[in-house]
């Protein structure tokens, strides 16, 4: 297992990891509905209180935060885990927040019925060079109702003014991530444990190759009891893949093998972002625990647009 350092805990199931200039790591915590400054040390402030269940984190062309809330979930904790376990009893809905770092302030810019799109639970997103992102929308069990939702892929601006589901269906995804030539699409799905790609052909657009499970071409699948959750790339093109249950980051190429797996203690690994002046400094949540940790990393990241 690698070495990694504490940077926080006592962190309420902690996501998104986003590396600042200063040395300092902004995550959400899903389950406390709040967005978290941490300074190696364990220093935590709270910059934004959303509510809901902020999740996937970014900054955007105009130095703002970016946020998938997915409305809510409910939780469990067992044997020293904390768990989501289906929508929450208060769900507020799906939707994209603009988060001002300086003043917390939160706006929606997006929520379910915009321009006729149906958001219930989004989840992650990656800014493209062109000022838009893309996002997964991972929607809600309910198990009183025995029933999951059927989601998608979006491409939206950061303006607020075009919200597109580009892809759908898409089954159950989470992490999403583009290639370093901006002309891949990557997106991890959870219960089927998938990583999938798609051809870009123009920004918020993909072609329409598909694979046996639907749209998009499968990538990568790994054997036994697993589940993907967040992803972020690295320089070279791979994609770091947080893997639950196997405890750790699945590391693959862009043409589907499996170049290593870094272990973790935490069954429920979901994030990873890189930092640092040689972008390899890796910043992981263990989110069942609350932890933020940072390893040192064998390849550097892939620069963020902004």
């Amino acid at each position: 297992m690698a070495e990694f350092e504490l940077i926080a805990d006592g962190l309420r199931f902690p996501e998104a990891p986003v590396v600042m200039d200063d040395g300092s790591v902004i995550v959400t915590e899903v389950a406390a509905g709040r967005i978290t400054r941490c300074w190696p040390g364990g220093r935590k402030q709270v910059i934004a209180t959303p509510g809901g269940g902020p999740n996937g984190l970014a900054i955007g062309p105009d130095g703002k935060l970016y946020c998938c809330n997915n409305g809510g979930f409910n939780y469990v904790e067992s044997n020293g885990y904390l768990a989501p376990h289906g929508i929450a009893d208060d769900y507020s809905g799906g939707r994209i927040e603009r988060i001002d770092i300086a003043t917390g302030a939160v706006e929606v810019l997006y929520q379910s019925g915009d321009h006729g799109v149906v958001l219930r639970g989004p989840n992650d997103l990656m800014f493209d060079s062109h000022g838009g992102f893309w996002f997964t929308d991972h929607g809600k069990v309910d198990y009183a109702k025995r029933c999951h939702d059927i989601v998608g892929i979006f491409y939206a601006k950061a303006d607020g003014s075009f919200i597109e589901e580009v892809i759908f269906p898409s089954y159950n995804p989470n992490g999403i991530g583009l290639s370093p030539d901006g002309s891949k699409l990557y997106a991890a799905e959870t219960y089927t444990c998938r990583l999938t790609r798609f051809n870009i052909v123009a920004p918020g657009k993909v072609d329409d190759a598909a694979g046996p499970g639907g749209p998009g071409i499968p990538l990568y699948r790994p054997a036994g009891y697993k589940f993907f959750d967040s992803l972020a790339m690295e320089a070279n093109g791979n994609i770091a893949v947080a893997t639950i249950g196997e405890c750790g980051i699945s590391v693959v190429s862009p043409t589907g093998e499996l170049v290593e797996f870094v272990a973790t203690d935490d069954i429920f690994t979901t994030n990873i972002a890189f930092g640092g002046p040689d972008r390899q400094d890796a910043y992981i949540t263990l989110s069942g625990t609350g932890r933020l940790v940072k390893t040192r990393w064998t390849r550097p990241g892939l620069p963020l647009p902004y």
